[in-house]
């Protein structure tokens, strides 16, 4: 997730990625039950593809968010409200998938949503490979005490955009904690119109990625693709807000921390990949492509979840193919009983 909040560009359009992507890291650096290692090892939602290519039409089901969290502190504000961009896939004509760090806290046409977890509206969504922010003004000109209209005037002219698509409703996953979010970071957006394309991304089965377990691992091969950085530091971001795709190896399933079932670790530049993710990424998917067959399929193995460091060179995603996340995915307003 990368916010459009305090600090660089601010007198530029609002290209969201490249504007203060640290700052929402900042206020994660330890889940709970990790707090020991994330001292030494913060772990940072929100990532981009670092290195690959450009995506060219390969994957048109793969789409950027911009959306409002209304309880978010813009520094640059006299009143709290935040505008954020993660990465997302179709799996329907208007379904998408995406992480539960892009959907938590939402915002309900501007206020903050009765329940954190679901039902929030201030989402949009583009499948366009450069979408566009010309529309927007920039948020400089609502410095200090103008977030209220900020909102007014983008909402508005989102919900006009040919090109953003409105959202109904969020859902994220039932047992996500924000302190600890890499847990249950899975989210997905219910759109209010259909987005009618040749072909969707697809769900795995129960446990796929466990077929590439112990030596069977180095002869997966997986595509990420996200609208993130694609270099970035302690004190710098580069690129983003275009569609990028990275060949990854698989590291390991147990994760960054040892929690197998949950997150997973894919290669970044080298040993005969292309690249990896960075800020910005988040909710993105990371593709099975081991073979040509299996690679038109479209099957999400994981989401983009979260980043070790600022550099972008350790990241995890968030493996879906465990069975509350399949039955979450399949019917995600009946997993809060609607």
């Amino acid at each position: 997730m990368t916010p459009e909040t305090p600090g660089v560009l601010t007198g530029d359009t609002p290209s969201l990625s490249k504007e203060h992507h640290m700052s929402i890291s900042l206020g994660r650096v330890a889940v709970t039950s990790l707090a020991t290692v994330a001292l030494l090892a913060p772990t940072l939602p929100a990532e981009a593809i670092i290195g690959g290519a450009p995506d060219r039409g390969e994957h048109p089901y793969v789409g950027q968010l911009l959306f409002y969290v209304p309880a978010a502190v813009d520094s640059r504000f006299d009143d709290p409200g935040g505008w954020f961009n993660c990465t997302g896939t179709l799996i329907d004509a208007d379904t998408v998938v995406t992480a539960g760090h892009c959907t938590y806290a939402v915002g309900f046409e501007g206020a903050a949503p009765a329940d954190p977890l679901l039902g929030g509206t201030d989402v949009w969504f583009s499948v366009e490979e450069e979408p566009d922010y010309s529309m927007l003004a920039p948020s400089s000109t609502y410095v200090p005490d103008r977030n209220e209209e900020r909102y007014d005037d983008w909402s508005a002219a989102l919900d006009a955009s040919p090109t953003w698509h409105e959202t109904e409703s969020t859902f994220t996953h039932p047992e996500y904690v924000d302190a600890a979010f890499l847990l249950h970071d899975l989210g997905v957006l219910e759109l209010s119109e259909p987005v009618v394309l040749p072909e969707y991304g697809s769900l795995p089965e129960a446990d796929y990625l466990d077929r590439y377990a112990g030596k069977d691992r180095q002869r997966g091969l997986f595509e990420s693709v996200g609208y993130g950085l694609e270099d970035s530091g302690p004190k710098f971001g580069l690129g983003g807000d275009t569609r990028r795709k990275a060949d990854r190896r698989l590291v390991s399933l147990k994760g960054a921390y040892g929690y197998r079932d949950i997150a997973v670790m894919f290669s970044h530049r080298g040993s005969g990949t292309t690249g990896g993710t960075c800020f910005g990424d988040s909710g993105g998917p990371t593709f099975d492509i081991t073979t040509s067959q299996i690679a038109d399929d479209n099957i999400i193995v994981a989401v983009t979840s979260f980043g070790l460091n600022y550099n972008c060179n350790a990241s995890g995603s968030y493996r879906i193919d465990q069975p509350d996340d399949l039955a979450f995915l399949e019917d995600p307003a009946g997993a809060y009983g609607s």
